[in-house]
């Protein structure tokens, strides 16, 4: 056996990337995930993509799925979206419960899904799917959460 250190897409225009193939996504996850099967990772991909596809809605999800291998993207849309999306926390504790997991297995599982992911996506998809839901997104896609100073109505611009 090899170990496959190759990148899972061919580059696109715009900083995104085109995935070759759900097996090669499934390959990635192994590897960033260090999962012992093809299976495992398989499992991983399906349960981190559905929890995902409860909190994402709008032009964000249609974009995303756009990007995702087939089978990805249909994990992701068959979900019907949360009224009310969790925080990053609560996404990873949900995923937790869901799956009969610890929050720590929950959180791995979710970083090397997202890191996949986020290879498809690019940046800017990337930045708009994190500004479009509520705090903790950014760490769980491997980026640094920056909170911009809260004003209040009352304020001054001076």
């Amino acid at each position: 056996m090899t170990l496959q250190t190759e990148t899972l897409a061919a580059p696109a225009p715009h900083g995104v990337t085109v995935a070759a193939s759900y097996s090669d996504l499934l390959e990635r996850v192994r590897y960033e995930g260090a999962y012992p099967t093809r299976e495992r990772a398989e499992e991983v991909v399906h349960s981190v993509l559905a929890a995902l596809g409860r909190q994402i809605v709008g032009d964000e999800r249609v974009d995303l799925a756009a990007l995702l291998p087939t089978e990805a993207a249909l994990v992701l849309t068959a979900q019907v979206p949360a009224v009310t999306p969790l925080t990053g926390w609560e996404f990873v504790k949900d995923l937790a419960q869901r799956t009969g997991g610890t929050p720590a297995t929950a959180r791995w599982n979710v970083g090397a899904v997202l890191a996949a992911v986020s290879r498809l996506a690019g940046p800017e998809l990337v930045d708009r799917v994190i500004s479009r839901l509520p705090s903790g997104y950014a760490l769980l896609f491997g980026k640094a959460e920056l909170h911009q100073p809260w004003r209040g109505s009352g304020a001054s611009s001076t």
